[in-house]
């Protein structure tokens, strides 16, 4: 179904590494009842827009100019261990990735073209991601599936049909110590959640090209595809560039940036409300102080109210795969559709490729660290790191 990245379509490509969108969508198919969408989901899908614009710069570039700027790993970082791990509390051991395996990769880049959702980095972002794979990790171009909205091959389109076979293709026949890679730049949002894992009540999703006739995918859907399936020591990094995508594939651990696992906090994402509260008492606006008493009334009955089990969830959850996810940006954040050298990207894309990059040693807590290092100048957005079983971030990260 998924021949590999040498039969996709690659013209677009210009010699200096940019990307020039087509001026209009890939010409129709009479025998595809597919069209695109025209509107943005209904209200009831939840908040899934990514701005177009990032917030107002601190300064004029906001970027530091090299890893001098980084926290810098343990000198002496240890690379992650070939025994099997034991996890106090849960039935099964799991398996670090040594990475020397095969590589396959799934990129999708969804700019929803000719459409008021319409973004401009997403599908750079898909070929900016393939050419650091291939040029930095030895990916072979013929394992890396592309999936994005500017092509003439309908297969090629990141309808939800062909992203649920990607995945699949993806994760089909894995062993230990293969290196697979998934990579979403597009619009994400939430839906109320159905069978109590979400400690904030609210599952994450990701929007294909068709959401409007077939709905979005949601973070329940895909861990079942591409966690579930991973024997011990087969190695899945995820990176989801998109709003509400903190625990979009339903991993059970989620880090700080000082390496500990986090717990939840009922009244963690209550501040701006709180301060709204604050400033309507302070001024006598009775209606606004009312509407923001009751936004945080709404947000801890969310997060009470569904009386989550955070031991069983780990339970269900955990895999004894090497699955690491990063994402854009908490549950309750936007992603930024950015500029950065000139051309449309997605941030939190970009600064993953550009820690790595100038910087190839990390651990997982120094790239973590790093990427948002990268992002504070200038976004409000906040990476997240995530993994299904408890990780020593103090490991060197290998892909």
């Amino acid at each position: 179904m998924f021949p590999g990245r040498a039969h996709n379509t690659y013209s677009n490509v210009r010699n200096d590494g940019g990307y020039s969108r087509p001026q209009c969508p890939p010409p129709g198919n009479e025998q595809m009842d597919y069209s695109r969408p025209a509107a943005p989901p209904p209200s009831s899908y939840g908040e899934y827009q990514r701005p177009m614009a990032p917030p107002p710069r601190g300064n004029r570039d906001g970027y530091h100019d090299g890893p001098q700027q980084y926290a810098q790993p343990s000198v002496n970082m240890a690379q992650p261990p070939q025994q099997m791990q034991s996890v106090q509390g849960i039935e099964n051991a799991f398996q670090y990735s040594q990475c020397t395996g095969k590589r396959k990769a799934l990129l999708v880049g969804i700019n929803y073209i000719g459409t008021r959702n319409q973004l401009r980095g997403c599908i750079n972002d898909a070929h900016n991601m393939f050419n650091f794979l291939t040029s930095r990790y030895g990916y072979n171009p013929n394992d890396i599936v592309m999936l994005t909205d500017d092509q003439q091959d309908t297969v090629r389109l990141p309808l939800k049909s062909n992203i649920i076979r990607a995945m699949q293709w993806l994760v089909k026949d894995a062993r230990p110590n293969d290196s697979l890679f998934f990579h979403y730049s597009g619009h994400g949002g939430q839906t109320k959640d159905l069978d109590g894992d979400e400690d904030d009540g609210m599952d994450d999703v990701i929007y294909p090209l068709d959401f409007e006739s077939q709905g979005y995918l949601v973070d329940d859907v895909m861990h079942d595809i591409m966690v579930k399936p991973l024997p011990p020591g087969a190695r899945l990094t995820a990176l989801f560039d998109s709003c509400h995508s903190g625990t979009v594939l339903d991993l059970p651990y989620t880090y700080s940036t000082k390496g500990v696992v986090k717990e939840p906090n009922v009244w963690k994402d209550v501040g701006q409300d709180g301060l709204q509260a604050a400033m309507a008492y302070a001024v006598g606006n009775r209606s606004a102080l009312v509407s923001s008493l009751g936004s945080i009334a709404s947000s801890v009955k969310n997060k009470v109210g569904g009386n989550v089990d955070r031991e069983r969830v780990k339970q269900i959850k955990f895999s004894p795969a090497d699955v690491i996810m990063f994402s854009g940006s908490k549950d309750s954040q936007t992603s930024a559709d950015a500029t950065e050298n000139g051309q449309a990207t997605g941030a939190m894309s970009y600064a993953f490729v550009k820690v790595l990059t100038l910087q190839p040693q990390q651990s997982y807590l120094s790239l973590l660290q790093n990427m948002r290092q990268e992002l504070m100048s200038k976004y409000t957005q906040k990476p997240q790191l995530s993994s299904s079983h408890p990780i020593d971030v103090n490991l060197q990260f290998i892909l």
